[in-house]
């Protein structure tokens, strides 16, 4: 198997749910998982960030009379159904489920269309991205797919490959995403694009303090409380 990871890079304007993930910050999401078939889609999505992002996604997401998952048909005619699995302050998970998806071009279905059935995928939106990964058989002709996809993205996203290799942390990061707030991934993203987490330190916490804006036994305090939950969850499920 190969693992197959692209990203489609949307305008504003394109579309109206990415337009949320583009102009609310800390919002993002996860698929734990999505599955296809030639006829049909289910998928489990994870969105994560502040109540009030979530509550402007979550009326884009539940509209069943647009589809989310299109490329390059408005109004397309297949039947869909969205509901809330589950709810708090700062996580909501949505199951999607979609029929007669050959009426409508998407990921799922161009995947299946192109490799047949058996493939997993992953997805995630984050700001103007939405990243897919989807593990393939050897024999699948990915420049062939990725030809496909291009040729049927509407105006306002932009496909760009990230890369095709070895099978490698599948869907590693969602349990351990899921723990941390809002506030909490943006302060560890920050340590980590600052080098904040390397061997020597390339970064201090008023570093860190200074690029978010935000005071210094804030940062120490996000920094303290995603490194225990992380290292928690570690403990428990490895030693």
């Amino acid at each position: 198997m190969r693992e197959f990871e692209f990203v489609l890079t949307y305008d504003a304007g394109a579309d109206e749910l990415m337009d949320e993930f583009v102009e609310r910050s800390g919002l993002r999401s996860q698929t734990a998982a999505c599955f296809a078939n030639e006829r049909a889609m289910w998928r489990v999505d994870h969105v994560f960030g502040p109540e009030s992002a979530l509550d402007a996604v979550e009326t884009r997401f539940l509209d069943e009379s647009v589809c989310n998952e299109c490329l390059d048909v408005e109004g397309c005619s297949s039947s869909r159904e969205y509901q809330v699995m589950s709810k708090s302050p700062e996580h909501r998970v949505y199951f999607t489920r979609r029929q007669e998806i050959q009426h409508c071009h998407s990921i799922p279905y161009l995947a299946v269309d192109h490799a047949g059935d058996g493939l997993l995928i992953e997805a995630e939106r984050d700001g103007s991205e939405y990243v897919w990964r989807l593990l393939v058989p050897d024999d699948c002709a990915v420049g062939e797919l990725y030809d496909r996809i291009d040729e049927r993205l509407r105006d306002g996203i932009r496909l760009d490959l990230s890369h095709v290799s070895d099978p490698k942390n599948w869907n590693g990061g969602y349990d351990t995403g899921g723990l941390l707030s809002a506030e909490e991934r943006e302060t560890v993203a920050s340590a980590v694009a600052a080098g904040y987490y390397g061997t020597p330190r390339e970064a201090t916490v008023a570093d860190l303090a200074e690029e978010l804006d935000t005071p210094h036994s804030t940062v120490q305090y996000r920094l303290q409380r995603a490194e225990e939950k992380v290292m928690t969850r570690f403990a428990a499920e490895s030693l």
